[in-house]
């Protein structure tokens, strides 16, 4: 199969970023990047234009990674809580997983945040504190407390009471004679 050089003008998953040059097949270069306007062809007009993409590119890299990692710093001082449903024995309703977590984030702390950059291994399913690990670039990684806690109050252990052993108490039976010990 014939190969042919083409310039990248936007990021292609699986081929390469903005402004890479790749080798590929022909007819996926002419059926499909260029009418996509994904790609043009290797000219030495296009080699300048491909210059001015890799400067912009190079420009929203360094700034994409200062914003995350300033983002990653502020989150890092922060303690999230969320308020699940529980039964009457504490137990959860449900479990709290990355897009739940996400949608805290946005609401409480207003910081809109994709859930894949939110690294839980299993869903949350019990309540207590939690460390939370973000990935937030492939170079910035942030930790941040998460409290789960139960929206309606769990109720409190009611202590017995003591019985007090030194006061008698007057039994009456049905049916026999009221006296004041037993009757057998």
């Amino acid at each position: 199969m014939p190969k042919t050089e083409v310039l990248l003008i936007h990021n292609v998953i699986g081929l390469g970023g903005e402004s890479d040059l790749v080798k590929i097949s022909t007819g996926y270069a002419r059926n499909y990047l260029i009418p996509q306007g994904l790609a043009v062809p290797v000219s030495l007009g296009n080699k300048r234009r491909v210059e001015a993409l890799r400067q912009r590119r190079a420009d929203r890299e360094t700034k994409e990674l200062s914003s995350m990692s300033e983002l990653g710093k502020s989150l890092s001082k922060v303690t999230l809580t969320i308020s699940v449903k529980t039964g009457d024995d504490g137990k959860m309703f449900g479990s709290v997983t990355s897009g739940s977590i996400a949608d805290a984030l946005k609401t409480q702390l207003e910081v809109s945040l994709d859930k894949r950059k939110i690294n839980l291994e299993k869903p949350i399913q019990t309540l207590g504190e939690y460390e939370i690990e973000l990935r937030l670039h492939s170079e910035v990684h942030a930790t941040f407390k998460l409290v789960v806690k139960s929206a309606n109050p769990l109720p409190e252990p009611v202590a017995a009471p003591v019985a007090d052993i030194s006061k008698t108490e007057k039994r009456s039976y049905r049916g026999g004679p009221r006296s004041g010990g037993d009757s057998k």
